[in-house]
C-alpha cells in the first residue's frame, strides 16, 4: 500500500510539472516580431526578413564617389538589432530599436576604419510583456545590472573601391560583443548599401546562451537550440 501511495504521489508531481510547463508555454510562446531588412531583397538576393528600403532600389545605378562614402557615419534612430531564439516549436524574434553608434569609413585603408554600437537592453521587445520581463530578469540578461550591450569592431574586410547606388557590397565586421559584462569575439557577415545619402548595413552572427553566462531554457515540453542569431539592421547618416 505504501509503494502504491508513493507511486501515485510521484505521478501527481509529474502531472503538476507538465501542467505548470504548459501554462508557462501558453504565456511565452508565439512569435510577434517580423525581421525588417534595411537592404532591398532584390539587391542582395536575400529571402529572409521584410524589405523596408524600397526607395533605395528606385535610385540604384548611379556611381558613388569616395567623397560620399568616406567619413564619420552615425547610427540613426530607425536602426534595430534582432535576437532570434529557435525552439522545437518555432523561432521567436526579439527586437531592440534603441541603438546608437558610429562607423568611420575609409575606402583607401580598411585598417583605418572604426566602428562601435551600443544597445539599450531595456528596450528589448518580443511583443509579449510577460516573456520580455522574464528574459530581462536575473535568469537571463539581468538588465537592471547590465543595462547596455555593446559591439566594438576590431577589423573590417576590405571594401570595394567602386560602389553603385542601391547595390549591396559584402563586408565582414570582426570585433568584440559584450553582453552582461561578458566579452565574446564575433564576426558579422554583412551587406552594405549606399542610397539617398544614407548607408545601410545588414549583418548576422551566431552566439550561444553559454557565451554570456546564461543557461539554455529547456523545459520538459520544449527544446531550445543553444545557438542565438544576432542581426544588425542599421541605417547610418553623416
Amino acid at each position: 500500500m505504501k509503494k502504491k501511495t508513493i507511486a501515485i504521489t510521484a505521478a501527481g508531481v509529474v502531472i503538476v510539472g507538465v501542467i505548470t510547463a504548459f501554462a508557462f508555454l501558453n504565456n511565452t510562446l508565439g512569435n510577434n516580431v517580423e525581421i525588417e531588412s534595411v537592404i532591398p531583397a532584390q539587391e542582395t538576393g536575400a529571402s529572409n526578413g521584410t524589405n523596408t528600403a524600397d526607395a533605395a532600389a528606385e535610385s540604384a545605378g548611379a556611381a558613388v564617389t569616395a567623397e560620399q562614402l568616406n567619413g564619420a557615419w552615425n547610427i540613426t534612430d530607425t536602426s534595430k538589432v534582432y535576437w532570434s531564439v529557435t525552439t522545437s516549436k518555432e523561432t521567436v524574434n526579439f527586437v531592440d530599436p534603441s541603438v546608437t553608434g558610429t562607423w568611420n569609413v575609409n575606402l583607401d585603408d580598411a585598417g583605418a576604419m572604426t566602428g562601435e554600437g551600443t544597445v539599450e537592453m531595456s528596450a528589448l521587445d518580443s511583443g509579449n510583456a510577460k516573456r520580455d520581463e522574464h528574459v530581462k530578469g536575473a535568469d537571463f540578461l539581468s538588465v537592471t545590472e547590465f543595462p547596455q550591450s555593446t559591439f566594438v569592431v576590431k577589423s573590417f574586410s576590405e571594401l570595394p573601391a567602386e560602389w553603385t547606388e542601391g547595390t549591396a557590397v559584402p563586408v565582414q565586421l570582426q570585433g568584440t560583443m559584450t553582453v552582461k559584462g561578458i566579452e565574446k569575439e564575433v564576426t558579422f557577415d554583412s551587406q552594405a548599401v549606399y542610397s539617398g545619402g544614407q548607408l545601410m548595413l545588414s549583418g548576422t552572427t551566431t552566439v550561444t546562451f553559454e557565451d554570456f553566462g546564461m543557461a539554455n531554457p529547456h523545459s520538459i515540453v520544449l527544446d531550445t537550440e543553444n545557438n542565438l542569431e544576432v542581426r544588425l539592421e542599421l541605417v547610418l547618416s553623416k
